[in-house]
């Protein structure tokens, strides 16, 4: 009898999700048909390969590779950041012929550049993108602010959920102002006054924002059509995606999303206590947002930006108090969901890596950007798979000899033994095609030399 999920250990749980990552299904729940053995073999071996680095196991045939871009495809042909956000055909052409062109063993999807008219519809005011606030041929511009006031924290904490409807939303999404004039959910318990909280339905505003959510809904299916029949075919190609969701760190979640890193810096030292409460309290949201998103797409890596954590946002106790603690915490909950947190350390970690090898052997990758390597792989990288560090500027700015001499001495350094994944170590717009070209295929011929 085949074991129910809530009875599988967590290596049971990771080993059902790989299972499933190695066997796709197309949308009406059938095997995927690939486009040749050759392609599925190819599919299926670039996985395993992923698969024994992320477990700290020696790889079958080479060190496995992988690019994971920005915009990078979009300019590599010949398109604007705004072009890919409002014209899905052109997006999809830009994004299958990065993969076509340099061929890694593992990639992010086409999802990243988002569709434009979604966020104009709703008046996105977190960010600014491609033809709306940053020229066309730009990247994205995060639009620092407090869009969670500080004598909100107990709002927050008590009632996640509603906060965000009633309070963040209608910041962040100008559309949807008129969400404060919602009732509280909870509140709708009996049949007695039940029709009083939907009178707010029937108000010309709160009418008009529903409109534009429907409006809105409808941009995003007529995308994410796109993205799936992308997906389908980029795996028939034998190109697997390797992100099966996101989630964040609580700490971030407060500084990128909430507070803003002004206003978060300023708790610290006037509200210390409320961050951590307010952290407690999301903590398991962003579990069940991890592993929702893994169980949902068949895949266990999830993926999780670092921002505030880097060398030099906090000090190394700041770190210890504030952003760990909740940090690992994630993780764990997401490991023993058989999730594997994928971790990018954005900016500088050195000074955390005796901190964050806290952690089961084998259950985490990690994408570091200006680390140490050498350092990384003998304190995190005795218990976690390191990918990463090939730099920006020199993927951008170097020559193909110089970033073949980078990568070699990154293989020479963090795969002996298993445990690494040749990569950039930042998301990246602007590089030489000829320099990314160089980066996945050495990878690829002297990865054989540590298989």
């Amino acid at each position: 009898m085949e074991k129910q999920w809530a009875d599988m250990t967590s290596d049971e749980k990771q080993e059902a999700l790989f299972a499933r990552w190695l066997a796709p299904k197309d949308p009406g729940g059938n095997d995927l048909k690939f486009q040749s053995p050759a392609t599925e073999k190819a599919y299926k071996d670039s996985i395993t390969r992923i698969k024994d680095a992320i477990q700290m196991k020696k790889t079958p045939d080479r060190v496995p590779v992988c690019v994971f871009p920005s915009f990078f495809p979009v300019y590599n042909a010949g398109i604007t950041p705004r072009d890919a956000m409002y014209d899905y055909d052109k997006l999809y052409a830009a994004y299958k012929k990065f993969l076509v062109d340099f061929q890694p063993d593992g990639h992010i999807g086409a999802d990243m550049p988002g569709p434009g008219k979604f966020y104009e519809i709703l008046d996105y005011k977190l960010y600014s993108w491609p033809g709306h606030g940053v020229a066309p041929e730009s990247s994205y511009q995060a639009n620092e602010g407090e869009y969670m006031k500080p004598e909100e924290y107990d709002d927050l904490i008590q009632d996640p959920s509603n906060y965000f409807i009633h309070v963040y939303l209608p910041r962040v999404f100008g559309a949807l102002g008129p969400f404060q004039a919602l009732p509280a959910f909870t509140g709708i318990l009996e049949m007695y006054g039940v029709a009083y909280n939907f009178i707010p339905f029937g108000v010309p505003p709160v009418q008009e924002t529903l409109k534009k959510l429907m409006e809105a809904g409808n941009e995003v299916m007529k995308w994410l059509g796109t993205i799936m029949q992308w997906n389908m075919e980029t795996i028939a190609m034998g190109f697997p995606n390797v992100v099966g969701g996101f989630t964040k760190a609580p700490f971030d979640v407060l500084g990128d999303t909430l507070r803003g890193t002004k206003g978060l810096m300023m708790d610290m030292y006037r509200q210390p206590d409320k961050i951590i409460e307010a952290m407690e309290a999301l903590t398991p949201l962003m579990i069940k947002m991890g592993v929702g998103a893994a169980q949902m797409n068949g895949k266990p890596l999830i993926f999780m930006p670092l921002h505030k954590g880097a060398d030099g946002f906090l000090s190394d106790e700041q770190y210890k108090k504030f952003y760990w603690p909740t940090f690992k915490k994630v993780m764990m909950g997401l490991i023993a969901e058989g999730c594997v947190p994928f971790a990018a350390a954005e900016g500088g970690y050195d000074s955390r890596l005796d901190i964050i090898k806290d952690l089961p052997k084998g259950k985490t990758l990690w994408m570091m950007d200006h680390a140490d390597m050498a350092k990384a792989k003998k304190t995190l990288g005795s218990v976690a798979c390191l990918a990463g560090n090939v730099p920006s500027d020199l993927l951008n700015l170097g020559t193909t000899q110089k970033v073949q001499d980078y990568v070699k001495n990154l293989i020479d350094t963090c795969a002996k033994g298993g445990g690494y994944i040749v990569s950039n170590g930042a998301f990246f717009d602007q590089a030489k095609a000829e320099n990314v070209k160089a980066m996945v295929d050495f990878a690829k011929q002297y990865g054989k030399v540590y298989k």
